[in-house]
Parts: C-alpha cells; structure tokens; sequence
C-alpha cells in the first residue's frame, strides 16, 4: 500500500511539473536557461517580456523544482534545476515533430486522389 502512495503521490508532483509548462514562454525561458544562467531582466529582454512577467514564470518554474535560484551578491540568477529537464522536453517535441510528420504525410496522401480527380475534369483551353 505504501508503494501505491508513493506513486500516487509522485504522479500528483509530475502532472503539476508538466502543467506548469503549459506555456509557450516558460518553455522558453527552459530554453534559454538551458543555454546559461540568467538574470530576471535578461530573460525577461531575451524574450521580449516584461520584468514582472518574467518573475512570474519563474516563480511558477521553481515553485515546482524545474528552475532554481542563486543569489550571487545583489544578483540573483536562475538556472535548470536538473539539466535533464530540457531533454525532458526535447523528447516531447521530437514525439510532436513526428506526429506532424505522419499528419502532413496523411494529408498529402489524402489530397494526391481529390488534386488528381480535379485536373481530370479540368476543361481544356479551346
């Protein structure tokens, strides 16, 4: 029973870490601390955000242990909580770029029949 808690409770903590990147702009500020540890203001001018939201993402991010802070004087830089985050998403969009692929792929399939009925019954230029 107390296995069962244990997954119970770390499938809470992992649906609440995937929720909090539900957002375009906290997977980039991933990205951008996956490159370097960054201040507020430079993620903030990184991705064309203003200071307090930017704060807010991080706030959100580290709430849940994907992003840490780290106080260098009167400065205070944030960075990946574990570097394995950000293959954590890579994962998932190579799984999306794929999808998209066998998609296209079927949309074209499905287009190719419907382009070849039309141009058969095109009338020709007299």
């Amino acid at each position: 029973m107390e296995r069962q808690s244990a997954t119970h409770d770390i499938d809470e903590l992992q649906a609440s870490m995937l929720r909090s990147l539900a957002s375009v702009n906290r997977l980039r500020i991933l990205h951008l601390l996956g490159a370097r540890p960054c201040e507020v203001h430079e993620i903030a001018r990184e991705l064309g955000l203003n200071q307090a939201a930017a704060s807010q993402h991080l706030s959100a991010m580290r709430s849940v242990g994907l992003v840490e802070a780290v106080r260098d004087g009167r400065s205070v830089r944030y960075r990946l909580a574990d570097p394995q985050i950000l293959a954590a998403c890579e994962v998932m969009r190579a799984v999306l770029v794929r999808r998209l692929s066998r998609l296209g792929d079927l949309a074209a399939a499905a287009h190719e029949p419907a382009l070849t009925a039309l141009l058969a019954t095109e009338v020709p230029n007299s």
